[in-house]
């Protein structure tokens, strides 16, 4: 196996491959595109009832959204899990268990980067597909929210890539585990429990208390991922809020990757071949 001190310095040519073979490689599986993007949209009706519910047994806005701002954060939201991929990667967590890994450590670039690379590109291919197909479908059945500031929309491009790599970066540590744990599992079914319900993915944090849906939007990378992209296409405040909120985004970019770089040097000591 390669020591920490191996050098690891592909041109940047090498992440562009590896980003465009994974566009390629998910644009490959159309059908479960299909039966995605029919899914997410199925249950962005049965989510948005639940939101009409909840306006109609109180004011007209809740949480400081109004009716076509939580019809654009349901339908924006059902599109963007396709692209940040909430629930994915396990096949590393397997390539850990059956020591499969090793030969992805004696490539000359990181495994972190590598994956990370790919899964860009698999998230550019969803843009285009798994988002935009039930915004559209939203658009067609409700009065959605058409943000006011032309800047809004070049804000909400950059969250929602910061928000893909915060997703990759947790979605990492949750399958690196298995470099001390064969089963991931347990950690897999609590990363998709807390992400969803801190994370904006069910309802907006803003329905907690706001004492405590500014500790989670600050203090945890939960909401980086959903709940913060949604609320700069909605404009819920002011550019400054916006800009803001795109700092606590890059910060846990910042943080998380450096977690990840950590986790795997110290993976690599501690990695046993199982069964080979």
């Amino acid at each position: 196996m390669r020591g920490d001190d191996s050098p690891r310095g592909p041109s940047y040519r090498a992440y562009l491959a590896l980003a465009a073979a994974g566009f390629q490689r998910y644009a490959t599986y159309r059908q479960a595109m299909v039966a995605a993007v029919v899914t997410n949209s199925v249950f962005g009706f049965l989510r948005f009832a639940v939101m009409l519910a909840v306006i109609e047994a109180g004011t007209r806005t809740v949480a400081g959204y109004d009716e076509s701002q939580l019809a654009t954060f349901v339908w924006a939201g059902q599109g963007l899990i396709g692209v940040v991929l909430l629930w994915a990667l396990p096949e590393f967590a397997e390539r850990i268990r059956t020591g499969d890994v090793i030969t992805d450590l004696l490539r000359p670039i990181d495994p972190v980067w590598q994956l990370l690379a790919a899964d860009v590109g698999r998230a550019g291919y969803a843009v285009l597909t798994r988002f935009v197909v039930p915004v559209v479908v939203g658009a067609l059945a409700f009065d959605l929210y058409a943000p006011r500031r032309p800047v809004t929309y070049a804000l909400f491009a950059c969250s929602m890539l910061l928000a893909t790599i915060v997703c990759f970066s947790c979605r990492y540590l949750v399958h690196a585990a298995a470099y001390w744990w064969l089963d991931v599992r347990g950690p897999q079914t609590a990363w998709t429990l807390t992400s969803g319900i801190f994370g904006g993915l069910y309802f907006p944090v803003w329905f907690f208390p706001d004492a405590m849906a500014i500790g989670l939007i600050v203090a945890t990378p939960l909401p980086s991922v959903i709940q913060i992209p949604l609320d700069i296409l909605v404009e819920r405040g002011s550019s400054t809020v916006q800009l803001g909120l795109l700092g606590v985004q890059a910060g846990w970019v910042v943080a998380l990757l450096a977690l990840c770089r950590w986790v795997q040097r110290r993976g690599e000591r501690k990695l046993v071949i199982q069964g080979g």
